[in-house]
C-alpha cells in the first residue's frame, strides 16, 4: 500500500505523521510506501474559514492527482480543518482516502464515549468539527474560544508550543471535563502533539492523529494478509 499525505498544513503535522508512520510500520514489520504533496495552509485556513468547500476540495484533488501519479493508492488529509471538504475532496480524487472523521467516531463508539470535548483550529472549534462526529456529543471551549483557536493556529504555524500556550490549552481541556461532563478531549488538531505529547494534563486525552495512523497500519495490515 502506497500512502499519499497531503502535508504542510502545518509543517508540524506533517513531521508528526510522517514520524508516527515510520515507528508504527516498523514495529509491524510492512515496509511503508509514502509520498508527500506540500500544501499551503494559508489557503486552507482561509477557504476552511469562509466554508469554501469546493474551491479547497479542488486543490486537494489536484495534489491527490500528483499523489496517484507517484503511485499511490491511499490518499491522507494531514489537518482535520482540512476534512470540512472531505466529501467534495473525495468526490474529486483518483485514489482511496482515510477519513479521520470516521475513524473518531468509531474509537467513541467502542470506547463507549458519549460527550467529547475538542482542542483545534478556530474553525474546527466554532463549528464542532464541522458536525462531522455523530457518536458522541461534542463540546468546546465555553471561554476564551477565539483565544484558543488563536494559540492553535500560532501553534500550528510556529512549529512551537511555550509553556504559556500549554498551560492555556491544558485549563481549556479541564475546564470541558469539569463543567460540561466531556469524558475525554481529542486533540483535533495534529499540531496539539506540540503542547500534549510526554505531558500529563490531568484528563483523559485522544489524540486524532494516533488514531488516523493506527486506521493506515490497520488497513495496509490486510491489504498484506
Amino acid at each position: 500500500m502506497h500512502i499519499g499525505l497531503i502535508g504542510g498544513i502545518g509543517p508540524a503535522a506533517t513531521v508528526a505523521y510522517y514520524t508516527r508512520l515510520v515507528k508504527k510500520f516498523k514495529a509491524t514489520g510492512i515496509p511503508l510506501e509514502l509520498t508527500i504533496a506540500h500544501a499551503d495552509i494559508e489557503v486552507l485556513s482561509r477557504n476552511a474559514t469562509t466554508d469554501q468547500r469546493q474551491a479547497q476540495g479542488e486543490v486537494f484533488a489536484a495534489h491527490f492527482d500528483r499523489l496517484a501519479a507517484a503511485g499511490c493508492d491511499v490518499g491522507v488529509i494531514t489537518a482535520l480543518t482540512g476534512h470540512f471538504c472531505f466529501e467534495e475532496t473525495r468526490q474529486l480524487s483518483p485514489i482511496k482516502l482515510v477519513n479521520a472523521a470516521d475513524v473518531i467516531d468509531q474509537y467513541c463508539t467502542e470506547h463507549g464515549i458519549k460527550t467529547l470535548g475538542l482542542l483545534g483550529s478556530p474553525p474546527v472549534l466554532t463549528t464542532k468539527l464541522f458536525g462531522l462526529l455523530t457518536s458522541a456529543q461534542v463540546v468546546v471551549p465555553q471561554t476564551e474560544l477565539e483565544e484558543i483557536g488563536r494559540a492553535y493556529m500560532e501553534v500550528a504555524t510556529s512549529g512551537v508550543c511555550d509553556d504559556v500556550t500549554r498551560a492555556n490549552l491544558f485549563r481549556a481541556g479541564a475546564s470541558m471535563i469539569d463543567t460540561q461532563g466531556a469524558e475525554a478531549v481529542l486533540l483535533a488538531g495534529t499540531d496539539l502533539g506540540l503542547a500534549f505529547n510526554g505531558q500529563t494534563p490531568g484528563f483523559r486525552v485522544i489524540d486524532a492523529l494516533e488514531l488516523h495512523v493506527d486506521a493506515l497500519v490497520s488497513l495496509a495490515n490486510k491489504q498484506c494478509s
